[in-house]
C-alpha cells in the first residue's frame, strides 16, 4: 500500500524551513513524547522507522514535493538517524501519521494534508490531535479503504490504531497510547526515569532492612 515516485536525481533536498518545530510547548512536548514512547515500544525492532518535524520528499529530483508530519512510524524501514526522509531511497511511506493541530494548522490538516496521505503517500491511518481543544473535532482519526480516508470510530473513549496494535486516547487530558494487550498506558521518558527511580529506592529500602535483619540475628547468637 506504499507508493514511491522516480524522476531525476542530483538535486539539494533542504533539510529545515526556518520554522518552529512547534507553534507551542504544549505542541512540541507533546510531540516529542510520543515519539519517544513510540521508539521504547518499538525499541527491540530494527525495521522501523519512527521520526517527526522531519521533511519527507515523495518526489525524487523535486525539493518542493515534501511534507513534515509532526509524528510518523514507517515500518519495513532501517532504524537509523537521518536527515530527510526521502520515500524512493527508503522504499516506504509512513503506515502511521500523527498531526498534532491548531486553529491555524487545521484546515491544512484536515483537506491538504489528508489528501496527501491518502491519495499520494498512501498513509495507512492518520490522526489529527488538537491538545488545547481550540477546534471541532479536536481529536478525529481516519483509516485507508480503497484510497480513501474512512473515519475510525472511538472504543472505550480512545480510538485505535490496527497499524501500531496500540489504541490514542487521553489520560488525565493529555494524549497517550494505551496498549490493550497488556492494560496498560505507554509511559513517557520522564515517566519511565520516575519509574526507574522509585524502583531504585524501593530496592534500596529492602536491602537495607535486609542488613539490618541480619545484623540482628548476629548479635542474636
Amino acid at each position: 500500500m506504499q507508493k514511491t515516485i522516480q524522476a531525476v536525481p542530483s538535486i539539494f533536498y533542504p533539510e529545515s524551513d526556518g520554522k518552529p518545530m512547534a507553534e507551542t510547548e504544549i505542541h512540541r512536548d507533546l510531540m516529542m513524547d510520543f515519539i519517544q514512547m513510540l521508539k521504547h515500544y518499538y525499541r527491540d525492532r530494527e525495521d522501523v522507522c519512527i521520526s517527526g518535524n522531519m521533511f519527507m520528499y515523495y518526489e525524487e529530483g523535486n525539493a518542493t514535493k515534501s511534507v513534515a508530519p509532526d509524528v510518523f512510524v514507517a515500518f519495513g524501514v532501517a532504524k537509523k538517524q537521518r536527515r530527510t526522509y526521502l520515500t524512493w531511497e527508503e522504499g516506504r511511506t509512513p503506515d502511521f501519521v500523527l498531526e498534532i493541530a491548531s486553529p491555524s494548522t487545521f484546515n491544512d490538516d484536515m483537506r491538504k494534508k489528508k489528501q496527501l496521505y491518502a491519495s499520494v503517500l498512501e498513509v495507512e491511518e492518520y490522526f489529527i490531535y488538537d491538545p488545547l481543544g481550540e477546534i471541532v473535532p479536536s481529536f478525529i482519526g481516519f483509516r485507508l479503504n480503497d484510497g480513501v480516508y474512512e473515519e475510525i470510530n472511538f472504543k472505550n473513549e480512545r480510538l485505535p490504531s490496527t497499524v501500531l496494535g496500540l489504541e490514542l486516547g487521553e489520560r488525565e487530558g493529555i494524549l497517550k497510547l494505551y496498549n490493550p494487550t497488556t492494560s496498560e498506558w505507554l509511559q513517557t521518558l520522564p515517566e519511565r526515569a520516575e519509574t526507574a527511580e522509585v524502583r531504585a529506592e524501593t530496592a534500596e529500602a529492602k536491602l537495607e532492612r535486609a542488613l539490618e535483619e541480619i545484623k540482628l540475628l548476629r548479635e542474636k547468637h
